[in-house]
């Protein structure tokens, strides 16, 4: 059975916003969706669909909340299967172990150090910070955007699992992939040719455009995803982001993909 596509969802624009992506992604990965609630704490700002009953005051809304989200999603999209759970404990725990069951986990965010909400802020920053699979962050606005997908890499250690993720990515979208990486080491045998020549030959349907660049790695990611539908990153080890992820997770214009490694 396929992993699913799991998002976060706590009745916030964010979280909306990552359930529209991730119903977007679940299909082209051939995989289902999943929406879950975390913890006891009601939804956040959320408002029913029109049409929909409000609850009484005190009334659970989770449990609504989530079949109004997947019944949304699901509407003109025929192919997609949703499926949705209530889980208890603590949000960043038991989004990581969702994670681990997942393809990709989905959250929604505002960027780091703006906390508001329940998947917002340090939620978000940490569950990306210690899943064990890579996890999407999204903001409102984000979604169904088009454009090239952009990679940041580390010429002293690229990582298969991070050139993976973003050639398959590209390949699902049917868009060109932006590697962008630092000039040291960026000729001989390991430069970026190099690391790219076996992800070229899986997907020979993707265009790759190399991106050399001077300086902090965040603040060209950051520039460039202004054009971009998705923004992958690495992070290496478990327990912290790197300032690369910090700075894009951040100030990214378009949804950030962080995908462990290491």
């Amino acid at each position: 059975m396929s992993r699913p596509v799991t998002v976060g969802l706590d009745g916030s624009s964010e979280s909306l916003a990552a359930a529209e992506w991730g119903a977007g992604e679940a299909p082209a990965c051939g995989a289902p969706l999943r929406l879950v609630h975390v913890g006891d704490q009601p939804p956040y700002g959320f408002v029913p669909f029109a049409g929909e009953a409000i609850p009484a005051p005190g009334a659970d809304r989770r449990e609504p909340m989530l079949r109004e989200v997947a019944a949304r999603l699901a509407h003109g999209r025929p192919g997609l299967r949703v499926g949705t759970g209530q889980v208890p404990g603590r949000p960043v725990p038991v989004l990581v172990g969702e994670a681990d069951a997942a393809e990709v986990l989905v959250l929604g965010s505002r960027g780091l150090g703006r906390a508001a909400g329940f998947l917002l802020g340090s939620v978000a920053s940490g569950v990306a910070a210690r899943s064990r699979r890579p996890v999407v962050l999204v903001r409102s606005g984000q979604p169904g955007r088009a454009g090239e997908v952009v990679v940041g890499i580390d010429l002293s250690g690229v990582d298969d699992g991070v050139l993976g993720f973003a050639f398959a990515a590209a390949a699902r979208r049917g868009e060109g992939l932006r590697v962008v990486h630092g000039r040291r080491r960026a000729s001989g045998p390991d430069g970026p040719e190099h690391a790219l020549a076996p992800w070229r030959t899986k997907f020979p349907g993707v265009e790759v455009a190399c991106e050399p660049v001077v300086g902090e790695a965040g603040s060209h990611l950051v520039d460039m995803s202004g054009g971009a539908c998705l923004v992958v990153v690495g992070r290496r080890g478990e327990g912290a982001l790197g300032p690369v992820a910090h700075a894009v997770l951040r100030h990214a214009a378009a949804p950030v993909a962080v995908v462990p490694h290491g």
